[in-house]
């Protein structure tokens, strides 16, 4: 893949990724809107995370780290790829009804682990109740997100980028239902609501990838479960990166558990989530999806030229879209949170601290974004210990910062614990990569531009900060007034001091 069609791939990723990220809005809105941040916003935010939570440790952490790059040598090989996709969704499949059934029987366990301080008052009981309903989502991603890996891995982005599309527009539509039904209808409806339209969604998402699977020349079915010597090699690389995910689980649990002792704490840090997620999923997560298996064929075909080159355009790309990004939700996050969620039941209290978060978040999305670029480089070439002693080592930093911190500082104890934990990965990635050559190196033009992009940053930080306060009191106009300065003023800049041409993201865009 040429670096021009690494970057359509990048960008086609992106669009439908953001596309999502703002029907995701658009839910979360309607959500703080309706439930605020009270014990049916707090019980359906854990509820729905449980099965999500899994997924990342199942599907696409674990599995698809393994899986991606064994499937696309064999793509680039001609070795009957199409056998060892099918073997992997069955036996994929066996594992996660298992898991799901057991997980629905003890779903009190799982709410305890993830929200300890629920217990006592009705948002435990609730959390159980949308737990249940919810967490077949997990079978139903899980299977979604190994067709996704399988169309990534042909270079066909557009489905399994579109999918998550669905969960939005299924939840919004559960909500609709709701005051169509009842025009003043309580919490709980709702919540039940949203609870029940998850494992729906995840139907929905898994019919999309499988069809468009089945178009690409790969149709997957269920059938029997077998043990071949290529999935015992796939469990083999797996398994650290599935205790890697497993790190990576505990370090959001860490954090939704110091918040559950703090009543608002889950939906003031589960609503600033969303505000980063939006540029880490535009732009990491687009990055990460295309990069690995690009690097994996590069790798099998002996190109270490084009591996380095692919490596540090999408390191670029990246960070000249994050770094700005981050500046932003630094210097204007109350702003952006006010204009977004405080209506309803949502109120200037829930903006003021939920704003903090979103600026502490913004200081660690470069750091990750750059793990989405880093990652690959490893998984790539079928290294997953060395990503599971890094996310050891970032467990137990999260651990003692947000812990620790938290009895002085209360609920941000757990956003600064994430941040500080970003950079620390960031920083064991980049050392531990010294040694794969020169296709794992930052190379000159990336080194010179990526101090001119963090200029081009700072200068669109001003102008925000300016604007901002000649603005005054946030409204629609004025948040729009600020993105339309914020994006003019930082490719104004960057493009004037050379940081990047604005030619090369439209050719990227017109492939």
């Amino acid at each position: 893949m040429k670096p021009i069609r690494l970057m359509a791939g990048f960008f086609t990723v992106g669009i439908w990724t953001m596309l999502s990220r703002i029907l995701g809005f658009v839910r979360d809105i309607l959500i703080a809107a309706t439930l605020g941040t009270g014990p049916v916003a707090e019980a359906f935010l854990i509820a729905f995370s449980l099965p999500n939570l899994f997924r990342r440790f199942f599907a696409e952490g674990a599995f698809n780290m393994a899986f991606v790059p064994m499937f696309s040598k064999k793509v680039e090989g001609g070795d009957d790829p199409h056998r060892f996709a099918q073997d992997a969704f069955v036996g994929l499949g066996f594992v996660l009804t298992a898991f799901t059934i057991i997980g629905m029987i003890f779903m009190p366990v799982l709410v305890m682990l993830m929200a300890s301080g629920f217990r006592g008052d009705e948002r435990f009981d609730l959390a159980v109740l949308y737990g249940r309903f919810a967490f077949p989502y997990i079978l139903f991603i899980s299977f979604a997100a190994l067709l996704s890996g399988v169309l990534n891995a042909v270079g066909r982005f557009t489905a399994a980028a579109a999918a998550p599309v669905l969960l939005n527009i299924i939840f919004v539509a559960a909500i609709a239902y709701v005051y169509l039904a009842e025009p003043d209808p309580v919490a709980g409806d709702v919540g039940f609501a949203l609870a029940a339209a998850v494992p729906i969604a995840g139907i929905a998402q898994l019919t999309l990838v499988w069809f468009a699977a089945k178009n690409a020349g790969y149709q997957l079915n269920i059938s029997r479960p077998r043990l071949t010597p290529e999935l015992k090699r796939l469990a083999i690389i797996a398994l650290p990166a599935a205790l890697a995910g497993g790190v990576v689980q505990i370090n959001l649990l860490v954090g939704r558990q110091v918040a559950s002792f703090f009543d608002g704490a889950i939906a003031w840090l589960s609503y600033a989530d969303r505000l980063y997620q939006l540029p880490l999923g535009v732009v990491g997560i687009a990055i990460g999806v295309v990069l690995l298996p690009h690097l994996s064929r590069s790798l099998q075909a002996g190109d270490e030229a084009g591996s380095q080159d692919a490596f540090n355009r999408a390191c670029e790309v990246s960070l000249a879209l994050t770094i700005p990004a981050a500046v932003a939700l630094i210097v204007i996050p109350i702003p952006l949170v006010a204009v977004l969620f405080e209506r309803g039941a949502f109120n200037t209290a829930d903006t003021q601290a939920t704003a903090l978060a979103v600026a502490v978040y913004g200081l660690g999305l470069p750091a990750f974004v750059m793990q989405k670029t880093l990652q690959p480089l490893f998984f790539a070439r079928e290294d997953t210990k060395r990503p599971f002693q890094y996310a050891v080592v970032a467990m137990i930093l999260n651990a003692v910062i947000a812990v620790g911190l938290a009895p002085v500082i209360g609920y941000i104890a757990a956003a600064i614990g994430t941040t500080a934990t970003g950079w620390a990965m960031v920083a064991l990635l980049w050392r531990g990569s010294r040694g794969m050559g020169p296709s794992a190196q930052f190379d000159d033009c990336f080194k010179r531009r990526i101090w001119l992009i963090v200029a081009a940053s700072l200068g669109m930080g001003i102008v925000l900060l300016g604007l901002s306060a000649a603005l005054g009191t946030p409204s629609v106009l004025g948040v729009a007034a600020l993105v339309v300065a914020g994006i003019v003023s930082y490719f104004g800049i960057g493009h004037l001091i050379g940081a990047f041409q604005l030619g090369e993201f439209l050719r990227a865009l017109r492939s």
